[in-house]
């Protein structure tokens, strides 16, 4: 077995004998002998202890490439809950370590992100449950609903605490650099039609333009158009941009999101399910998520329901997920809705 050659390795390396290996695990040698030779594996609750040990992640234990270790914890980011603060640092040591690698430092600062995001997501979580309580328990007190409202993402009125001044000037210098990064000059555009900076906007809009003959280059004209209220303009994009023929699935969706602000919920839904329907497998969760909120927002329990139903039977069928936090995460919204 790999796991017995890999610990024979790092025995060997370490200028040990199969004796002295077993003292410092607290096992027999001939119980060391065995697992090299492949014959038994050491139990699962000793293998933290071997992986310290040496100084290894229990990943190296098994052999895998660095390419099967980062997969290994993408997959365990994404099925967890909160990771503890000890795994956590575990995991972002292993990061650092693979990333030292030029062939694998991108995914690894890529994870290394991933994991932090998803750790200030879960703890934005329990402080929102938290702030409800603070709320309750201090009868409204001000300073309660304000940190609820930070830890909830709600909109910030103050201008000098809700522009995005910094990450626009990261993303324009980076958009500088690099002029045919689509998805770095839309995020560029997200952002500045969000703190209303449209001059600029319309600038970045003709570089989009140059490199996208997309629905994404009319449906950023109809975004800015709205946000100048030049509702003429506005409506003549959004005609233009249903008409459009031959697009990608993530078009009707764009369009759902446009009629779902507009508060125009049956003509969102309907976009909504023509992008679902039009989508290759495997098929994202968002449509049926989009629906399931339209629905809750309307007080139609049935309809979120349902739409959640069939945001599990998506995991289930087009990605195998069938456990971990995501998919329980849906669950509890059907509990709550029924």
């Amino acid at each position: 077995m790999e796991m017995g050659k890999e610990i024979r390795r790092l025995r060997t390396g370490r200028g040990l004998t199969q004796e002295a290996l077993a003292d410092a695990l607290h096992v027999t040698p001939q119980t060391v002998s065995k697992w090299e030779r492949g014959t038994t594996i050491p139990d699962v609750q000793l293998l933290p202890e071997i992986a310290i040990f040496f100084g290894v992640s229990i990943d190296q234990l098994f052999a895998m490439t660095p390419a099967q270790q980062l997969d290994r914890i993408e997959n365990h980011i994404y099925d967890s809950g909160l990771i503890s603060e000890s795994e956590t640092r575990q995991i972002a040591q292993q990061l650092i370590t693979i990333g030292e690698s030029p062939t694998y430092a991108g995914k690894s600062k890529l994870l290394l992100t991933l994991l932090y995001s998803h750790q200030a997501d879960q703890y934005c979580l329990l402080a929102v449950e938290s702030g409800k309580e603070a709320v309750e328990l201090t009868g409204g007190d001000k300073e309660a609903v304000s940190e609820l409202a930070n830890a909830w993402g709600s909109y910030m009125p103050d201008w000098c605490v809700r522009n995005h001044h910094a990450l626009i000037q990261w993303f324009g210098d980076f958009c500088r650099r690099h002029p045919d990064n689509r998805s770095a000059i839309m995020w560029l555009l997200d952002n500045l039609i969000d703190d209303r900076r449209l001059k600029e906007a319309r600038q970045w809009l003709n570089a989009l333009a140059a490199i996208d003959n997309t629905f994404r280059t009319p449906m950023y004209r109809y975004l800015i158009a709205q946000a100048a209220g030049d509702t003429q303009t506005s409506e003549t994009q959004l005609r233009a941009l249903e008409a459009m023929e031959g697009q990608e699935w993530c078009w009707a969706v764009t369009l759902g999101d446009i009629y779902t602000q507009r508060q125009e919920y049956d003509r969102a839904i309907q976009w909504y399910r023509k992008g679902q329907d039009i989508q290759p497998s495997p098929k994202f969760t968002d449509s049926a998520t989009s629906i399931a909120h339209i629905c809750e927002i309307r007080g139609d329990a049935p309809g979120a329901v349902a739409a959640y139903r069939e945001v599990l039977r998506l995991m289930e069928t087009e990605w195998g997920i069938v456990s971990g936090e995501e998919r329980e995460a849906v669950e509890r919204a059907i509990r709550r809705l029924s």
